[in-house]
């Protein structure tokens, strides 16, 4: 989407420990601003299914059990994002990058198509609210709804259908901390790169869904971003 006020395009990144919200967040941003959520795992499956040059790369690696290296990634990005600009419609990027060289990678990949980047979008909340958020997480073994419990235990049951509540591994508190150890290595250092090159801005994610969203869109209207 194009800025009517100062033309500008929106190149989104946004960042955030794991339950901080930033996915939420995201689909908030894609449908009032009207610009395209991007996740490295739904470009990856498009590219595979499109049969891509650089989509027969990624299978072959991910056929393996490997990571898909960060030169065949910001590839797929940039075929993916030329379409965009030419269109000059805006987008998201959620969980991509992940460390400094792909930011590092992100950047090279914009200069080369004579663009900047917005903005990096920090959602910033306390590693113990993050504990507390992911660990008190269920999901509903019937229609998957995710719900949370509060210190009484309550919901007992789904509140969507009414269906059994159970505890994915990945909300269990040993995984969580696993999680947040990752992220602090590799992500967090994200944080300083992006600052160093005055694109970070961050707004408090504690708080209401609703809350955090109001920060988002009042920081943007200070920004010029409509």
């Amino acid at each position: 989407m194009i800025n009517e006020k100062r033309g500008i395009m929106m190149r989104l990144v946004l960042l955030g420990g794991p339950g901080s919200g930033k996915g939420t967040q995201a689909d908030v941003l894609k449908k009032k601003y009207n610009v395209i959520k991007l996740s490295t795992g739904d470009l990856l499956r498009q590219a595979i299914r499109d049969g891509s040059e650089l989509g027969k790369q990624a299978k072959n690696y991910m056929d393996k059990g490997e990571l898909v290296p960060d030169l065949v990634m910001v590839g797929i990005l940039e075929e993916k994002t030329a379409e965009f600009e030419a269109k000059k419609q805006g987008y998201i990027l959620d969980g991509f990058p992940r460390t400094v060289p792909q930011a590092e990678a992100l950047l090279k990949m914009l200069d080369k198509q004579g663009v900047e980047l917005t903005m990096t979008l920090l959602i910033d909340v306390p590693e113990e609210e993050l504990v507390r958020r992911l660990s008190s997480r269920w999901t509903c073994r019937d229609c998957s709804y995710t719900t949370f419990k509060d210190s009484n235990g309550n919901p007992a049951t789904c509140t969507q259908c009414g269906g059994e509540l159970y505890q994915r591994d990945d909300d269990k508190k040993e995984t969580i901390m696993n999680r947040l150890e990752v992220y602090s290595k590799n992500t967090r250092p994200l944080i300083s790169f992006f600052k160093d090159k005055d694109l970070l801005e961050d707004v408090d994610g504690f708080g209401q869904l609703e809350e955090i969203s109001a920060r988002i869109f009042d920081l943007f209207d200070m920004k010029g971003i409509k």
